[in-house]
């Protein structure tokens, strides 16, 4: 007697699947890798790092010029803009506390910004690709251990800055130990680039001397750290 209804369809079930297909984990993944090559295309267009160690407006001293200093260098760190430059800079431009206080600074948003982006655009994507023993092992690390692991990786210089960033951003590591084992990690390495800078100009003189000792030590217990996780994590599988 009465004609059957059709079903109605949503009117924005369109809209629905696009909004879904755009914030699915690849599109996300997708969208930081996008914003991150053209972070590393503008850095290498531009080459701020010249700017921040030779061309530094005159006109800008004092605490607001440090403090701008480490604004661009924690965007500086976000664009793959090597750290041992900057903190080289840092010291050539402010002197030892100064430039030592503006590298921190810019070290802790860098890695902050990093941290924020990986969490946000590239986690669910990343974790479906932790297979590897090297990923399974410091994802496990980082999300029962964050700190304390982050920590360790700031203090050696074997983990790449960006690569640490993301790493931990991937794990279910929290925000604040991840910010506060990065700040204090870094101080060792970072206050003797910053030394080594402000002392370029004395290369004989006993901190520079010394910063670049530290250097050099750091970096090979970093190395000799690095190739003893590796045997071992070879010699388990085997």
């Amino acid at each position: 007697m009465f004609d059957p209804v059709p079903a109605t369809r949503p009117s924005g079930g369109l809209a629905v699947r696009c909004t879904r297909a755009l914030l699915s984990p690849w599109s996300r993944f997708s969208l930081l890798v996008a914003v991150l090559l053209a972070a590393a295309a503008t850095m290498l267009l531009f080459e701020p790092q010249r700017l921040l160690a030779s061309g530094w407006p005159s006109e800008l001293t004092g605490s607001g010029a440090a403090m701008l200093f480490g604004l661009a260098y924690g965007v500086c760190t976000v664009a793959f803009v090597p750290r041992p430059l900057l903190n080289l800079a840092a010291g050539a431009l402010f002197g030892a506390q100064a430039g030592l206080a503006a590298a921190l600074a810019g070290t802790v948003l860098g890695a902050g910004v990093s941290f924020m982006l990986g969490r946000v655009l590239g986690q669910d994507a990343l974790r479906t690709l932790l297979r590897g023993k090297w990923l399974k092992a410091a994802d496990g690390l980082l999300s029962r251990h964050g700190f304390r692991s982050m920590l360790a990786i700031r203090l050696f210089p074997g983990v790449p800055f960006a690569a640490a960033n993301y790493c931990a951003a991937t794990s279910r590591m929290g925000y604040p130990p991840f910010l506060l084992a990065t700040g204090l990690g870094s101080i060792p390495n970072t206050a003797a680039y910053v030394v080594a800078g402000s002392q370029a100009t004395s290369p004989t003189s006993p901190a520079f001397l010394a910063a670049m000792g530290f250097i050099v030590l750091s970096g090979a217990g970093g190395a000799l750290v690095a190739w003893r996780r590796r045997h071992r994590l070879g010699g388990g599988a085997s």
